[in-house]
This record gives structure tokens, C-alpha cells and sequence, in this order.
């Protein structure tokens, strides 16, 4: 148990570095950025549904689950995204790898608890405008960003009986975003660039509950509930000032830099309540659907000079997915005891640019592969985001995440020494 606990420290300590979870949006330039799934790679691959509570390991979305584990359970997970970044006329290509999640899960009796670290949000963009001014001189003006909000997490379940369970996380969420902006024109030498840099902090919660119950003989019945109440985090900010020339070789030389006194602000955490139901057959086939719903009128960015063209509303999440189990207790096929998922999200995101609603869709495909006790999940989803229309951007998606998850007793006495 105790080199059962040693790895767990340094699998902790190894990933504090790469706990950034990249992103290549240019919507992630508002808000708290390009808010990620934060779920386990089993979820994902059902278009994101977590209505039910497992065994052997863990449910992130809904800690209502904690209590269903039997097995102490570690997870790790992480996906790499590839995009399409397509205009009216122009097309780009980005791809970025990031941690998904790193979590333990612990079964102590009717309850249940979790730990771990997972991003919350991520900014990651790009953007340059060449045009022209007055004088016919050209000008350019190049946008870029990069940051995380990670989310260390506790979380604890009760299983009030065998059908109903409750649970609730504790999360503080920490992390720096930088945005930088540089003009210049053709006219003059020297370039301006702005630096502004944002460092992030504040706690928020998410309470949940399953309910399963038998509806004949065979057939299950599962209902789950999820609410996550308005939070507050602090962003410090901090902006430099300066005019900037290039040598050949691209190195940065810096003139006249000047710190700017800016605001701190306070940046909202919108309140979601999300409601899951579905059928299935236990070890079999399980098919479901949820539905969430985000109050985003107090989201606002972190500098208040940003665009004007971004606004917020209300946002929506629509979900349906399931798994098929061939036999899960086959001795003689081992596809027959692989888990096969698939699912289908669209999401109105809540983000207004130019008038135009941003949405959000995909279809996920996966693999669940089992290891004795712990498994291997494959995940696959294909996705569309925004539009090319209106001068705005549509990111044609394909991620592929890898999720691993180990599960045994830790906790048992030794009978013999």
C-alpha cells in the first residue's frame, strides 16, 4: 500500500508542470476562456453523459458517485485536439495536448471520496489583422494569449441507501492567462505592445445526487441531478506598456516600457444546474440522456476595455449517449467484454460575438478496455464550432483522448505478514 501511495505522490508532483491544458480557440479569448469537459474519458465518449455511479471507477462530473466505488480507483487522462480554423477566406491549422484530469477515488463504507487536479479553463489564441490606413501605409495588429484556470479538487459522497446517493466537491481554482497585443505600421518604426497579465484565484462548489431503482426484472432505472452554485474568483491584473522593434534574427528590443495601473476584477463562476436520466440493463447496455443550463449574464472579461462585439446569455447543453457490453463476463472473447460507447452534444456555449450565437456540437465514439480491475478508455469525437460567416471563425474539431484507470484494495489487512 505504501509504494501503492508513492506512486501517487510522484505521479502528483510530476504533472504540477504539465497540469496546463492547451487550447488553440479564438473564442477563448472571453470569459474565463475555452471551459473544458472535466470529465473521465468514459463520459466523454457517451457525448459527455454522467448519470451513474460505478464500481470500479469514478465519475468527475457528478460526485454523488463517490460512494458507488468498491475499489480505491486512480485515473489520469488527456487528449489531443486537432483544428481546422476556417474563415470566409482563409484556413489554419493548430493542434495542442493537454492533462485531462489526475484523480484518486476511495470507498469508506457508505461513503465515498475523491481528490484531484483537473483544468477548469484554458486561452490559447492567435489572431492577425493586416489593412491600411489613411496614408495608404499598412498596418497590422497581431492578438495573442495563452493561460490556464486549473481546479484542484476534495470531494466527498454518501449512499443515503442503495438506491439514492449525495455528494459535494470543494474546488479552489488557480491560474495565470496573459494576452498580449501588438500594432504597428509600415509608416513608423517602432511597434507598441501591450502586455497584460491576469492572476486568477477563488473557490467554488458542485453538489450532486443519483437515483437508481429497479423497473421490472431486468430493466434499470437512473436519474441523476448536478448543481454547481455561482462563484466569485479574483483575477489580479497587471498591464506594461512599451514600444518594440525586431532585429533580423527576431530577437525583442524593448524601448520605453511603462507599468499601467489597471483594476483587479472580480470574474463570475455562472451557476448550472444539469438533470440526467436514461434505461438500461445492468453490465449490459445503459442509454440516457441530460440536459444543463448556465445563467452567463454576470460573465464579463478580465480587463473591462476588451471587445465591445461580445456579449453573454444564457447557455444550454443538450446530451444523449450510452455503452453495449457484448458479455462482460466472457472467459472466451475478449471483445466481448470491451465497452462500447457512443453519444451526441450540442451546446449553445453562451458567448454573443458580432450578433452571432456561438454553438458548439459533436459526435464521440469510444473504447473501454478492460484490465482485470482497471481498464483503458479510448475516446474519439468530431466537432464543429461557430460559424465562418460574419467575419468570425469555424474550428472543425477531432480529439483524441486516452484515459487509464487502476483500481484495486489498498486498504485491506494482511493475514499473513
Amino acid at each position: 500500500m505504501i509504494k501503492k501511495f508513492i506512486i501517487c505522490l510522484a505521479l502528483f508532483s510530476s504533472v504540477i508542470a504539465f497540469s496546463q491544458r492547451n487550447t488553440s480557440s479564438p473564442y477563448s479569448y472571453y470569459g474565463l476562456g475555452e471551459v473544458q469537459f472535466g470529465g473521465t474519458q468514459s463520459a466523454r465518449a457517451m457525448g459527455g453523459l454522467a448519470i451513474e455511479g460505478d464500481s470500479i471507477s469514478l465519475n468527475l462530473l457528478n460526485p454523488a458517485s463517490y460512494s458507488h466505488l468498491k475499489l480505491t480507483s486512480l485515473a489520469i487522462g488527456a487528449t489531443t485536439n486537432f483544428t481546422n480554423l476556417i474563415g470566409e477566406s482563409d484556413e489554419e491549422k493548430a493542434r495542442s495536448t493537454g492533462l485531462d484530469y489526475l484523480v484518486v477515488g476511495v470507498p469508506i463504507g457508505k461513503f465515498g471520496a475523491s481528490f484531484g487536479l483537473k483544468p477548469f479553463s484554458s486561452v490559447g489564441y492567435n489572431i492577425s489583422n493586416v489593412g491600411v490606413d489613411e496614408f495608404d501605409n499598412q498596418t497590422i495588429k497581431t492578438e495573442t494569449g495563452s493561460g490556464n484556470i486549473n481546479r484542484f479538487f476534495v470531494g466527498g459522497s454518501y449512499a443515503v441507501n442503495k438506491k439514492f446517493s449525495i455528494g459535494m466537491d470543494f474546488q479552489y481554482n488557480f491560474g495565470t492567462i496573459e494576452t498580449q497585443t501588438i500594432e504597428g505600421n509600415s509608416g513608423i518604426q517602432l511597434l507598441s505592445r501591450e502586455k497584460n497579465t491576469s492572476s486568477i484565484s477563488g473557490v467554488s462548489l458542485n453538489f450532486g445526487a443519483l437515483y437508481n431503482t429497479k423497473i421490472t426484472e431486468k430493466y434499470n432505472l437512473y436519474a441523476s441531478f448536478r448543481y454547481a452554485p455561482e462563484a466569485t474568483l479574483t483575477s489580479n491584473n497587471e498591464r506594461v506598456l512599451a514600444t518594440v522593434t525586431y532585429t533580423a534574427n527576431g530577437a525583442e528590443v524593448i524601448n520605453n516600457q511603462q507599468n499601467v495601473p489597471v483594476n483587479n476584477t472580480d470574474l463570475v463562476i455562472p451557476s448550472k444546474i444539469s438533470f440526467g436520466a436514461g434505461i438500461g440493463e445492468k453490465n449490459k447496455w445503459m442509454v440516457g440522456t441530460e440536459v444543463s443550463f448556465q445563467n452567463n449574464s454576470k460573465l464579463i472579461n478580465r480587463f473591462d476595455d476588451t471587445f465591445s462585439a461580445a456579449t453573454y446569455e444564457n447557455s444550454q447543453k443538450y446530451i444523449v449517449g450510452g455503452y453495449y457490453i457484448p458479455k462482460f463476463d466472457s472467459f472466451t472473447s475478449y471483445l466481448s467484454r470491451v465497452v462500447y460507447r457512443a453519444g451526441f452534444r450540442y451546446e449553445n456555449i453562451g458567448l454573443v460575438v458580432k450578433d452571432k450565437s456561438i454553438n458548439d456540437y459533436g459526435m464521440n465514439f469510444g473504447l473501454g478496455l478492460p484490465l482485470g480491475f482497471s481498464k483503458i478508455d479510448l475516446g474519439f469525437e468530431f466537432g464543429v464550432r461557430g460559424t465562418k460567416y460574419n467575419n468570425l471563425i469555424r474550428e472543425n474539431y477531432f480529439n483524441l483522448s486516452v484515459g487509464l484507470s487502476l483500481s484495486d484494495k489498498w486498504f485491506n489487512k494482511r493475514k499473513i505478514d
